[in-house]
C-alpha cells in the first residue's frame, strides 16, 4: 500500500493540504562513484551514508553535471548546465543576480533557506586578499550565497583542508580561506578540528530553529572532504592503520563526513521532522587524482575528474524522503544534478519561469514508475561540455566528441567522434563509432544544436 500512494503522490505533485516538506541538498567534494560501502567499495565505512541508500533510494546512473566543482553546483541551484550561467570551470564565474534558483524559489514559498560549507559560485570578499579569487582581483565576480537567496550562511569561497580548515596542513600556518556568516562576517571560533563537523555544527541549529520556528527549510550542504588537502583525524584514521597514510586520511575523511551525515538524520529524528524532509546526497564531480595512484575510487569506471567519461560524472546519488517514497529502491534510469530543481519545484508545486531553458527533467514520474517494477527511460539526453570535450548521454547510448582547441568567438567543433553503449559497456572500453555510423551522426547533431543552446544567457 505504501508505494501504491508513493506512486500517486508522485505521479500527481505535491498536494497542497499536506505540511510543506524540507528540503536538504548534501554533497561531498570529489567523491567518486565507488567511494561508499553502498556503492561497493570493500573497506570504507560509511554506515550512516548506506543507511540513508536502504532508508530510501540509490541511483546507479547519477551524475554532475560537470567533471569539476564550481559548475556542478551552479547545476544543482538552477537546473541548468552551467554554460548556460557563464560557469565554464572550477574559480571561473559567478552565480549570477538574476538566474532563476532553488533558493530564490523555496524562499518566496516561505522556506529559511540556509547555505552551508564550500561555496565555489563567487568571491565573499571585496578587500581581503583570500582563497582563489576573493579581494580586490575577483571583484567582479563577488557574489556571496547571502546576495544570492540564501538567509543563513557559513560559507567559503573555496576549498579547505578537511581538518583544521583554517591551517596549512604541513605549515600550521593561516591557510588563507576563512568562513562567512550572512552579514559578511569572517568566523573564527569553532572552527578548529574535523571541518564536516565544523559545517554541522551550524547545520543543525540552522535545522533546529527552522522547526521552533515552524518554518519549513532548504538547506545546502556542501562539505569540502574529500578535496585536497586531505586530512583526518588519528580516531578516523585508525580503522584504516593498514593501508598507507595518504589513504588512511581520504578514508578517514571520507568516515568523518559519513558521521556527520548520521548527526544530520539523528536531528531531524529528534526533531519529528526526518519522514516529511527531502534528502538528497552526491558528489560534485569523480575523485582527483590517477586510478592506481589516489585512493579515490571510480569503480570500474573510464575516467576521474576533469574526464567526460563516466568516471568523471558519474557519482554516488541517494535520495531520502521517508514520508513519500519506498524504502530500498533501485533505479537504473539515467540522472543528473541539474534535476533537482524541475523535481523539486514538481513535488513542491513550484511554478518555473515559461521562459526558462532547464536541462534537468522532473524524476517524479519516473521514480514513482520504478516502484512498479519497471526502469523507465529518462526520454532526455544529457549534455556535457568541459574544455575540450563534449558528450551527449542518452537512455542507451554516449557519444564522446574530442573538440579543437578554443578560437574567441567560434563554438569548437569536433576533431574525433566515440560511441559507446553505456548499458552493455558502462566502462566504454569499446568504441562503435564506426559499426553505428547513423546512429553517431544523429547524436553528433543533436549534441551540436545543444550545445549552441546552452551559450545562450538569460
Amino acid at each position: 500500500m505504501r508505494i501504491r500512494i508513493s506512486l500517486i503522490f508522485l505521479l500527481c505533485g505535491f498536494a497542497a493540504a499536506q505540511e510543506r516538506p524540507n528540503v536538504i541538498l548534501v554533497m561531498a567534494d570529489d567523491l567518486g562513484w565507488g567511494d561508499l560501502g553502498c556503492q561497493g567499495h570493500p573497506d570504507l565505512q560509511t554506515p550512516h551514508l548506506d543507511a540513508l541508500a536502504g532508508d530510501g533510494i540509490r541511483f546507479t546512473r547519477f551524475h554532475a553535471a560537470a567533471p569539476v566543482c564550481s559548475p556542478t553546483r551552479a547545476s544543482c541551484l538552477t537546473g541548468r548546465h552551467p554554460y548556460r550561467s557563464g560557469i565554464r570551470g572550477a574559480n571561473s564565474g559567478h552565480l549570477g543576480e538574476h538566474e532563476v534558483t532553488l533558493q530564490g524559489l523555496l524562499g518566496k514559498a516561505g522556506y529559511r533557506t540556509g547555505h552551508f560549507g564550500k561555496w565555489h559560485l563567487g568571491t565573499l570578499t571585496k578587500t581581503l586578499k583570500e582563497s582563489n579569487r576573493g579581494g580586490r582581483r575577483g571583484i567582479k565576480h563577488f557574489a556571496p550565497p547571502w546576495l544570492r537567496g540564501f538567509d543563513v550562511c557559513f560559507s567559503t569561497e573555496a576549498k579547505v583542508p578537511t581538518f583544521d580548515p583554517m591551517k596549512h596542513p604541513t605549515t600550521g600556518k593561516p591557510y588563507g580561506t576563512h568562513y562567512w556568516d550572512q552579514q559578511g562576517t569572517m568566523i573564527t571560533d569553532n572552527v578548529g578540528g574535523d571541518d564536516s563537523r565544523v559545517i554541522m555544527d551550524r547545520v543543525v541549529p540552522f535545522v533546529r530553529a527552522s522547526v521552533d520556528k515552524k518554518k519549513p527549510f532548504f538547506a545546502v550542504v556542501w562539505f569540502h572532504a574529500p578535496h585536497l588537502p586531505i586530512v583526518a583525524s588519528e580516531a578516523d584514521r585508525l580503522p584504516y592503520a593498514a593501508f598507507d597514510e595518504t589513504t588512511q586520511h581520504y578514508y578517514g575523511c571520507i568516515t568523518a563526513l559519513d558521521r556527520e551525515v548520521g548527526r544530520l538524520r539523528a536531528t531531524l529524528t529528534e526533531l519529528g521532522v526526518q519522514d516529511n524532509t527531502i534528502l538528497w546526497f552526491c558528489s560534485d564531480n569523480g575523485p582527483e587524482g590517477k586510478a592506481g595512484k589516489a585512493p579515490g575510487s571510480a569503480g570500474n569506471l573510464r575516467g576521474r575528474k576533469r574526464s567526460l567519461y563516466e568516471g568523471g560524472t558519474r557519482v554516488p546519488g541517494l535520495l531520502s524522503w521517508p514520508e513519500q517514497l519506498p524504502k530500498g529502491l533501485i533505479v537504473d534510469t539515467l540522472a543528473c544534478t541539474s534535476d533537482f530543481v524541475p523535481t523539486i519545484a514538481s513535488w513542491l508545486s513550484l511554478d518555473l519561469p515559461e521562459a526558462l531553458d532547464l536541462d534537468g527533467v522532473n524524476l517524479a514520474p519516473l521514480i514513482g514508475q520504478t516502484t512498479t517494477g519497471k526502469t523507465p527511460q529518462r526520454g532526455r539526453a544529457i549534455g556535457f561540455e568541459s574544455r575540450r570535450l563534449a558528450t551527449w548521454t542518452n537512455d542507451k547510448f554516449k557519444l564522446v566528441a574530442n573538440l579543437e582547441k578554443g578560437v574567441s568567438g567560434k563554438i569548437p567543433a569536433a576533431t574525433k567522434l566515440q560511441l559507446f553503449d553505456l548499458l552493455s559497456d558502462p566502462a566504454e572500453t569499446k568504441d562503435l563509432s564506426v559499426g553505428k555510423p547513423l546512429v553517431t551522426i544523429r547524436l553528433n547533431a543533436e549534441l551540436n544544436k545543444w550545445r549552441e543552446a546552452i551559450r545562450k544567457r538569460l
